[in-house]
């Protein structure tokens, strides 16, 4: 064959491969384009943002920048109850709507959300799972151990961790008039959340008050683990995580000697350590998901789990109290008048007596305002909690009116929209008032707080560890006020924070701590 003959072979295949990989280009192209335009169609009754109808981008922008909540809330104040957020997501602010969605039959947490909350290859936990029926029956199993009916020392535990946390203030970090000695209130709270959970659910808390120090980097390992599945989820490339062949090497191993995966084998060494142990006598969450029958990979899965939201949100709901009772000097004397004035009356006992009972703590009036409005303005949770709308569709009901929700779409909701509502909480819903929780009358404080109680989730999505924060919660509050006075060593930039999948990264929250002398010590 000639030279000539021979190029024009090679020109043939090669125009026949490149017609070939134009066809198949051009297949790609008009099934994107139909998708799109079938997306926008079936929600184009609701409205949203610029772009929001055919891409991604502001969603995912939103993500990166570590604002989400309040872009949520932004889109919801100005587009309505239900609002479009990405070409299949919508979010809603209407308390009703998302009860509805938790409640109905049918609705299931979507894939697109939480599958990139897993922490392990292809693995689930109760947080992560996706399939109702597999998630109702491990919630079966694991809420005996956090409702306190098989742990039965866990305020004691609470009690010990609160207890080192105050002496560890007082022998390090204590400021006078002559000398101010700095301390980060934000990381000692997540300590103290660290050492709490550890404890309860572990049966052997991580020391991180004892030692001053992120004891294995627990918290670092977390924070970055945050943030990289942030990014992953903004991006789009969470899925890689799970893929086939690749994505076990992408996720962090127990067997990295450092970052996540260091935390993932000091947490698998205390699981294992304890699953070949006898449960018989004792009082922890690990004790109690054994006895139900939780085992092998699934018991360190939610084990690890726990640690990681139980420590984050405990700890967030801590600093946004602290954050608003420092930055309200009313509330902060108020509080303090009631806190001293339970120990005069004996509703509380003496400091030398030691702390405060939960079941005190709930008698405090002023103290259970200040809790609820620090949750309502600033929620400690702020996922979208995405839901896949039944197959065939659903109709819901918003100001009187029917609304009709197709199938398959995802729908979540702005929990800062939502808690800052002026129909529910009155005109000056954005203002931290502990006050309207005692002023309201009581059909509007039922509704008030059924709604405020969205934050710890709702129905068969409820938050396990409701209990045991809110323990957490009320003692630590107690007893920072009963002994300390303190002060933020700059007002106006209390704390850097950034949100990583709905849970907040807050550092520098940098406090001035005098030791009071009062009637309550």
């Amino acid at each position: 064959m000639s030279d000539q003959a021979q190029s024009i072979v090679i020109f043939l295949g090669i125009t026949s491969v490149s017609g070939k990989f134009l066809t198949i280009l051009a297949g790609l192209l008009t099934f994107y384009v139909f998708k799109i335009a079938r997306d926008y169609a079936r929600l184009k009754q609701f409205k949203g943002p610029s772009w929001t109808g055919i891409s991604n981008w502001p969603h995912s922008i939103a993500f990166l920048r570590g604002n989400c909540h309040e872009w949520y809330a932004d889109v919801s104040n100005k587009y309505g109850p239900i609002a479009r957020v990405a070409p299949n997501i919508l979010i809603t602010s209407s308390p009703d709507v998302w009860m509805h969605v938790n409640t109905k039959p049918g609705y299931k947490r979507s894939d697109w959300y939480y599958r990139a909350t897993r922490i392990e290859y292809r693995r689930d936990n109760v947080f992560s799972q996706t399939d109702n029926k597999k998630h109702a029956m491990r919630r079966k199993q694991m809420a005996p151990g956090y409702s306190g009916r098989e742990n039965l020392h866990l305020e004691e535990s609470i009690d010990e961790q609160v207890q080192d946390l105050l002496n560890l203030i007082r022998s390090k970090y204590l400021s006078s008039d002559r000398q101010v000695i700095p301390m980060d209130l934000a990381k000692k709270v997540q300590y103290l959340t660290l050492d709490v959970i550890s404890s309860i659910g572990l049966g052997k808390k991580f020391g991180m008050l004892k030692s001053d120090k992120d004891v294995d980097s627990y918290l670092e390992s977390s924070e970055e683990g945050l943030a990289m599945g942030n990014t992953a989820l903004a991006l789009g490339f969470s899925w890689i995580s799970q893929a086939p062949f690749i994505g076990k090497f992408i996720l962090p191993s127990p067997k990295d000697k450092c970052g996540f995966g260091k935390m993932m084998s000091a947490c698998f060494r205390i699981v294992d350590e304890r699953a070949a142990s006898s449960t018989e006598g004792r009082s922890d969450m690990l004790a109690s998901f054994m006895r139900h029958g939780i085992a092998g990979d699934d018991l360190r899965s939610e084990a690890l789990e726990q640690i990681i939201a139980g420590s984050d949100t405990s700890a967030g709901a801590i600093r946004g109290t602290l954050l608003h009772i420092l930055t309200n000097p009313r509330v902060y004397f108020k509080l303090q008048h009631e806190i001293d004035n339970a120990v005069l009356q004996g509703h509380a006992p003496s400091a030398s007596q030691g702390l405060i009972t939960a079941a005190q703590v709930k008698k405090l009036p002023y103290l259970q305002a200040v809790i609820s409005e620090a949750l309502r303005v600033w929620p400690p949770v702020t996922n979208i909690f995405s839901r896949d709308v039944p197959e065939n569709g659903d109709t819901v009901v918003v100001d009187g009116e029917n609304v009709v929700l197709p199938g398959g779409v995802c729908i979540g909701y702005s929990a800062y929209a939502m808690h800052h509502s002026e129909k529910i909480y009155g005109l000056d819903a954005k203002v931290f008032r502990p006050e309207r929780w005692l002023e309201s009358d009581p059909a509007k404080l039922v509704d008030m707080v059924r709604i405020n109680g969205l934050s710890f989730g709702y129905g068969n999505f409820q938050c396990l560890g409701k209990p045991v924060a809110q323990i957490e919660i009320g003692k630590t509050i107690f007893e920072l006020l009963r002994h300390f006075d303190l002060a933020l060593t700059n007002p106006t930039r209390p704390w850097k924070i950034r949100n990583s999948l709905g849970l907040f990264a807050i550092s520098d929250m940098w406090v001035q701590v005098m030791e009071r002398v009062s009637c309550s010590s």
